[in-house]
């Protein structure tokens, strides 16, 4: 019976370049039989679960993902009922209510600062890096922090709202550099409490709360990967409430992941394992939301980026995971590889984006002049 099941995984896989069990490195080695029915009955949910549970490797996950999605394997697979019970759900169900909105900072943001402190920087940025001229983690993102001041003008005394700010790296950064005030907002505890404790001394406010509990007015406004956690139910009342939080020469900066396509739903393994609630914006939904409200000054697209940063953040990861072991069993330990690897593979085969991108309330008197 699992020979008729490999032979269909074998023909989705045709013309990727993955061979089952094959010699090159983006090949796919099953270790347990069982995974052929039940990545073909589950889809990209069972495809993730069967790597967490051990039943097949890839030496390189990352581009055995990238392959994958060049090839637009996923439109071979016939929708699993889960799939369907989530395009439902999430159409008619604001998934990312304000009552649900401490749902990813529980899951995902709260589940160890100890993870992500040997993961990431030494600033801990929870974001793509910017990699033109640095050759380090930590250089890519200073670079990153250093381009959003500049993109928004910066200047000392200014006050600049966060909206996600993490664990406070750019208003440490904003303040210490550039002389700012900042007030960053998060629906993280455990990103709250290490922010201020971080940011001590510093005119720096971190707040444990929801973007639409914003209230006053900021020169400036930035939101760094947050905008992923907002879901296009809430797109126009996002825009909305950054229009009324911000001074009236003042920039916003939107720094997000972006999806080649517009959608409602999201991976259902990123779903339940990594960002629950999470959606990529499109192009189209993010124009649409902002139309009316905003001038589009600037749209920088520096996708590749993210396929450095993840890898890095990979290679921090597992250059350290003895100091993780006791918190963190095996099982999670691939889980957290799959999803860094997998996303990595998302980037470098261009399925997903990162843009950044400046609005102005009535647009740049003398036009914008882009910063690069």
């Amino acid at each position: 019976m699992n020979l008729a099941f490999r032979r269909r995984v074998e023909e989705i896989l045709a013309g990727t370049g993955i061979v089952i069990d094959g010699q090159s490195p983006w090949d796919i080695r099953v270790q347990d039989e069982r995974f052929y029915p039940r990545v073909l009955a589950g889809g990209s949910l069972a495809f993730g679960e069967s790597y967490m549970d051990g039943w097949w490797d890839c030496v390189r996950l990352d581009e055995m993902v990238n392959r994958l999605l060049r090839a637009d394997v996923r439109f071979r697979l016939k929708p699993t009922p889960g799939m369907i019970f989530d395009a439902v759900l999430a159409r008619f169900v604001n998934l990312q209510s304000k009552k649900r909105a401490f749902q990813i900072g529980q899951a995902h943001y709260d589940i160890g600062n100890d993870l992500y402190a040997v993961m990431l920087d030494s600033r801990l940025t929870y974001t793509c890096g910017y990699w033109r001229g640095a050759s380090s983690l930590d250089e890519a993102q200073e670079a990153k922090l250093d381009l959003v001041c500049k993109k928004i003008g910066l200047r000392g005394g200014q006050r600049v709202l966060d909206i996600g700010c993490g664990w406070g790296s750019f208003a440490k950064f904003a303040a210490l550099r550039y002389g700012a005030k900042v007030v960053g907002i998060t629906v993280s505890k455990e990103q709250v409490s290490l922010g201020r404790e971080l940011c001590r001394g510093l005119p720096v406010e971190i707040r444990l709360e929801d973007y639409r509990d914003v209230r006053g007015t900021f020169d400036h406004i930035v939101s760094l990967g947050m905008f992923e956690h907002v879901g296009y139910k809430n797109y126009r009342r996002f825009f909305e409430i950054v229009r009324r939080s911000l001074a009236e020469d003042g920039f916003f900066l939107l720094h997000t992941i972006g999806g080649k396509r517009s959608s409602r739903t999201t991976d259902p393994w990123i779903a339940k394992y990594i960002f629950p609630n999470s959606m990529l914006p499109s192009a189209k939904q993010i124009a649409a939301a902002a139309e009316g409200l905003f001038v589009m000054e600037d749209w920088h697209s520096f996708g590749a980026d993210y396929d450095k940063t993840l890898l890095a953040w990979h290679k921090n990861i597992e250059s350290n995971w003895g100091k993780l072991r006791e918190r963190y069993d095996e099982r999670f330990h691939r889980m957290w590889r799959y999803y860094l690897l997998a996303c990595a593979g998302t980037f470098r085969s261009r399925q997903n984006q990162l843009w950044q991108i400046v609005f102005s309330k009535h647009g740049m008197p003398g036009g914008y002049v882009s910063v690069r």
